[in-house]
């Protein structure tokens, strides 16, 4: 009774407040408006020697009369003038347009001049902006205290947008009257209290549980400066403790407390941001997020632009008195945060006050548009009773198509889809079938309804694929867990879901649950479980919280819900079978993908035509065989894309059943000869209908090479071993030869003229059997054993074995072999062979003769051997193969190109090296080094 008794005393007190602020606000608009003050256009300053000429306006009665700052005015009309309070009220005594007579000294010369008063300069203008301000806070205010008086806050916002008020409408004239009084320290007490009214409001918003100590020392700290402030601005204004009511005074409270405005909505304004970023839901953000912004950009180019250069005795510029148009920021961002967010939910009742009162405008309008158009018609001055009464039915007739009108573009632009469920209904099914991914789509879900309903607590449960028939939280909005839950209470079957929804009013209060479930439902913190289902099935749960006011949901906002819940099950539905669908999509792409791989991996040339010959598919290692890209081939016929005899042949086994062949068929192609063997498969649907054919081609041109020079290899083989074979039976009577020879000798006189050709006989013999054992150690195939060697001798020695060959080609050889060569570690054998390649390719590069000269030194602790010849010479473009196995320049027949790679794998083997070097025309040069055998150093 006492609470109720006390409200309503505070209601009647603040009314009464309203009705009077009111009052004297328009009392003073009055009085602003139709009050001159005369002025002299000096500002007066009291000093010791008394009041002295601060400031004088230019243009002003003072300037015209020759008036100068630091002037001392000594008497007005023959009366004593000591302060700028007396020059005052001489003016006003004078009046407006009435000639006075100054007395003043400057530089202690006494001299006196005529003025006459002029109306002072009122800035009318900036005046009736802040009238404009100050009622708009005093309708954001009476709206919020009309319609939710008692919710939390609500008082202390009221009082705050009063204040305001008085503070942007109040504006004393200067006519130093009882009312001018009460203005001038209304406007006082209202600039201390706004600022701290918001700082308080801020602190406060939203509502914080605290002790009461801690809401005491807050209080104190807000309360505590502009309490000091108004005190120190009593105790000038009634010269009490020192203090002197003068200009420089005034100047240096306007200063203290302008500074002290500027402070406290910077404070603010960080306060409301520091709530901002802790705000857990998205409501809560939203509206928080424009009253910050209304408050800093409402007071930031206001301080920035006048109260720190007013601060700092900084003359400002003219212009920086319109940052004050900046301030209507702030009551605007708390409206746009009250209709678009319902800060204190007075939105429904602004937007019926907005609609009637444009269409009363309009009204009003369309009915003097009408009066002014029947008197053109008429020809008449007035339309008389009758042009009136038609006016006025033609304008009751329009007035409510107009409120409609008026109120569906308020919605539009105001709501959006808050408050017309088709809309909202139209703007869920887009939302969700914009959407078919699980994550975005819960998200737009739950982001739309926290925007409808204004419920800043949402979760989305749905089947857990790890456990099925159990329930996870898959979403959710301003729910904070901490401890595993119990959702067995989501049980699809219980019978509130079947009417439609399952509601707690308080988890405390639940009935029939486990202690467990209980514990869930505190963390939850949730009223409302809307099952969404489609074909009678459940797939998943809504749960939802009480609105941002702390209000439960009406039945037209549950009734909205369980719509929603059978969109959001279709949708999630939708988004299983996608996601399922993806899935396999992926496994498809992957496949193929894998398969592609495979084919275009292949060495092979893969293609594919149908019926008709065309082609369906072209690798990579068909466009390398015919020089012919798969954008080219694909969609065209086969046979205008192969040479013509090999087209011929696979179109001659178009009709085979089975998989048919062409081997080693030959092709001269783009100058290139190609050996291909091509396989022809038909290509045959899972149902076993023939499609088309499926060709291989492969192209065994190297292959086909390498059988020729492994058969001439093996060629070659058996004809060293047939000379092998030859040498040995040679070898035998070469022996028995040379014995009777020496024999024979032995028995001839000395003396005999027959004495010389039978050494020549011996020596030939010798030479002889020295030619086939070299041939019999050089097709030996035993074991590789390494000893030193001297490579002068493994030289001479594989020169020895084609010299006849060297002979009869008409080569001339020329060696300059080292004196002194250190040994080198290796098998003579297989050095010979080295030298013998050597030898017999410089042979064959001069088929019409030539030099060959053959080098050996020692550089750098290494043996070098150089081979040179005056013969063609390799080009430029072979240089770099001709050690390649099987790689020749020769004609057919001539060479197996196995020499120089046999070679230069005993090279390596020795760890040697060789280098080529070629002139086409001139001849070329192989230079071999192998490293030298280092002799033991006894110490």
């Amino acid at each position: 009774m006492k609470q109720n008794l006390r409200v309503s005393l505070g209601a009647v007190v603040l009314a009464l407040a309203t009705m009077t602020a009111l009052v004297y606000a328009w009392i003073n608009f009055r009085q602003r408006e139709i009050y001159e003050i005369p002025d002299d256009g000096v500002a007066w300053l009291d000093t010791t020697t008394g009041a002295q000429a601060w400031k004088v306006t230019p243009n002003s009665p003072a300037a015209r009369a020759g008036i100068r700052a630091e002037d001392i005015l000594v008497a007005i009309n023959d009366v004593p003038v000591h302060s700028q309070v007396q020059v005052t009220k001489r003016l006003w005594r004078a009046g407006l347009w009435s000639q006075v007579r100054y007395k003043l000294t400057r530089n202690g010369r006494e001299f006196e001049t005529p003025l006459i008063t002029m109306p002072a300069e009122k800035p009318a203008s900036i005046e009736n902006y802040e009238r404009v301000v100050g009622l708009l806070y005093l309708f954001i205010g009476l709206f919020i205290f009309i319609r939710r008086w008692n919710a939390p806050r609500a008082i202390h916002f009221y009082v705050f947008c009063l204040v305001s008020f008085v503070l942007f409408s109040f504006h004393y004239s200067g006519k130093l009257d009882a009312f001018d009084y009460e203005i001038y320290w209304a406007k006082i007490a209202s600039l201390m209290l706004a600022p701290a009214l918001l700082f308080h409001f801020a602190l406060v918003f939203p509502e914080r549980a605290e002790g009461a100590a801690k809401s005491f020392s807050k209080l104190a700290l807000v309360y505590g400066p502009p309490s000091f402030l108004i005190l120190f601005h009593v105790g000038v204004a009634l010269n009490a403790l020192g203090f002197v009511p003068w200009l420089g005074s005034r100047i240096l409270l306007d200063k203290i407390e302008y500074s002290y405005l500027a402070i406290y909505f910077l404070a603010t304004a960080l306060v409301f941001y520091k709530s901002f970023r802790e705000a857990p839901s998205g409501v809560l953000r939203q509206q928080l997020k424009w009253l910050t912004f209304g408050t800093l950009a409402g007071t930031a180019p206001f301080g920035l632009m006048y109260v720190i250069p007013f601060v700092l005795d900084a003359v400002p510029p003219v212009w920086t008195k319109f940052s004050a148009l900046s301030l209507v920021l702030i009551p605007l961002c708390f409206g746009y945060a009250i209709i678009r967010y319902r800060l204190m939910d007075v939105d429904i009742i602004f937007k019926r006050g907005l609609a009637y009162t444009a269409a009363t405008a309009a009204i009003a309008s369309i009915y003097f548009a009408l009066i002014a158009l029947i008197a053109e018609i008429t020809h008449l001055q007035t339309t008389g009773p009758v042009g009136g009464m038609i006016a006025i039915v033609i304008a009751a007739f329009l007035f409510q198509p107009f409120r409609e009108w008026i109120q569906a573009r308020l919605d539009r632009f105001f709501y959006r889809d808050r408050l017309d469920y088709r809309r909202t209904l139209i703007e869920f099914g887009r939302t969700l079938t914009n959407e078919v991914r699980f994550d975005p789509m819960l998200g737009s879900v739950m982001d739309r309804i926290s925007q409808t309903l204004l419920v800043d607590r949402l979760a989305i449960f749905m089947e857990d694929p790890l456990q099925p028939g159990q329930l996870r939280l898959a979403r959710s909005m301003g729910v904070r867990l901490s401890e595993p839950m119990d959702l067995s209470f989501l049980e699809p079957a219980r019978p509130e879901f079947a009417r439609g929804a399952l509601f707690f009013e308080s988890p405390r209060a639940a009935r029939d649950v486990s202690d467990s479930v209980r514990q869930t439902l505190e963390q939850l913190d949730l009223n409302y479980f809307v099952p969404c289902r489609i074909r009678e099935r459940t797939v998943a749960v809504l749960g939802l919280g009480k609105t941002v006011d702390g209000d439960f949901l009406s039945s037209d906002d549950v009734e909205l819900v369980q719509t929603i819940a059978g969109y959001v099950a279709v949708a999630l539905d939708n988004a299983q079978l996608y996601n399922s669908l993806e899935q396999k999509a992926l496994e498809i792409a992957r496949l193929k993908d894998f398969s592609e791989n495979i084919v275009e991996s292949l060495n092979v040339g893969v293609l594919a035509v149908d019926l008709g010959g065309i082609v369906e598919s072209w690798n990579t290692r068909m466009e390398q065989l015919f020089n012919v890209p798969r954008h080219e081939a694909v969609g065209h016929q086969l046979r205008a894309l192969l040479p013509e005899e090999l087209a011929l042949e696979i179109a001659a086994r178009r009709d085979e059943e089975q998989i048919t062949g062409i081997y080693k068929q030959r092709l001269h192609h783009q100058g290139k000869v190609l050996t291909m063997n091509v396989s022809i498969t038909p290509l045959v649907s899972k149902s076993g209908e023939r499609i088309g054919r499926l060709l291989l081609f492969d192209d065994v041109t190297q292959r086909e090479r390498m059988e020729e020079q492994m058969s001439q290899t093996e060629k070659l083989t058996s004809l060293g071993l047939l000379a092998a074979g030859v040498a040995h039976e040679v070898n035998t009577p070469l022996a028995v030869i040379s014995n009777y020879i020496q024999m024979l000798a032995k028995q001839m006189p000395e003396g005999d003229p027959r004495q010389g050709i039978i050494e020549k006989i011996v020596k030939q013999t010798f030479r002889a059997s020295e030619i086939v054992n070299n041939l019999l150690n050089f097709s030996r195939t035993s074991a590789t054993e390494l000893a030193d060697l001297d490579v002068n001798r493994v030289v001479e020695e594989t020169l020895s074995l084609v010299a006849h060959p060297l002979k009869t080609s008409q080569i001339q050889v020329v060696k300059q072999l080292g004196s002194t060569l250190p040994a080198v570690r290796g098998s003579a054998n297989k050095l010979q062979q080295v030298f013998l390649n050597l030898f017999l390719n410089a042979r064959d590069a001069m088929p019409s003769g030539g030099m060959l000269e053959v080098r050996t030194a020692t550089h750098n602790g290494s043996v070098e051997v150089e081979v040179v010849d005056t013969g063609a010479g390799i080009p430029r473009e072979h240089i770099h193969r001709i050690f390649d196995p099987f790689f020749t320049t020769k004609a057919s027949g001539r060479g197996t190109g196995l020499g120089l790679s046999v070679s230069y794998g005993i090279i390596k083997e020795h760890a040697g090296k060789i280098d080529v070097r070629s002139t086409p025309g001139k001849g070329t040069s192989f230079h071999v080094e192998f490293p030298a055998v280092r002799k033991a150093v006894h110490v």
